[in-house]
């Protein structure tokens, strides 16, 4: 555009929906996967539970957006979480104030690593299990939806679900955490070879105590490549 076409831009000319971002963070807590929730303030949809998310602000990108809305909604601070886009949902109706389109994103956290509390612009937060949710604002029921398949299509093909462990883990936490994830057994003989073969994780010295035979604690190797390049390693 050139300083003429510039000058003669009348922006006013043109509707201008609003943008919101929206964070579903999951984490494995009591052996249930389960997404961080919070209950709204203000009207529409007050004491209604919902993603944390909230209007993008001029002067900031679309991921400091999602981060600063999970920081006021939830303290969670963007050093917690691992966190992703993951899709744009815009329908003409999905909000009663005004034209809004959000970009949703899925954050991936291990539970020992968060103290979620409720701030500015929520009245609770709380975790539920993704299989018992309450009735959610908006379209978030949708949004909830999309993630967890999202989810579980990287949990088979990268190395996403690492971020929901500690630091140190037991290969026999690594395959539970896939199958509450997945919602199906896996054959421990069959998961360790594929995994093996990933090359993503390392033995440390350690080990932890498990009510019999000690078991080795692993660690994601930083250096390996996320995206696993053979498919369908899990299950």
């Amino acid at each position: 555009m050139n300083q003429q076409q510039s000058q003669s831009y009348d922006a006013s000319q043109f509707d201008r929906p609003s943008v919101t971002t929206d964070v579903v963070v999951f984490s494995i807590l009591d052996e249930m996967l389960k997404v961080l929730l919070i209950k709204r303030k203000v009207w529409p949809y007050e004491d209604m539970w919902a993603i944390p998310g909230g209007f993008v602000q001029m002067d900031e990108s679309l991921d400091e957006a999602a981060y600063r809305e999970l920081a006021e909604e939830t303290g969670v601070t963007d050093s917690d979480v691992y966190l992703e886009q993951l899709y744009t949902f815009g329908e003409p109706d999905r909000d009663p104030r005004t034209r809004v389109i959000t970009v949703a994103y899925f954050a991936l956290v291990s539970a020992d690593k968060l103290n979620p509390k409720a701030a500015s612009d929520a009245s609770d937060v709380h975790w539920f299990s993704v299989y018992d949710l309450p009735p959610l604002a908006f379209d978030h029921d949708k949004i909830l939806d999309y993630a967890l398949k999202r989810l579980r299509y990287k949990l088979e093909y990268t190395a996403a679900g690492f971020q929901l462990l500690p630091e140190k883990f037991t290969l026999r936490e690594l395959q539970d955490a896939y199958e509450i994830i997945l919602g199906t057994k896996l054959d421990k003989g069959n998961f360790r070879s594929k995994l093996r073969k990933t090359d993503v994780v390392e033995s440390l010295s350690g080990y932890r105590s498990t009510g019999g035979r000690p078991a080795r604690l692993y660690r994601f190797r930083e250096d390996a490549v996320a995206e696993i390049k053979t498919r369908r390693l899990f299950p």
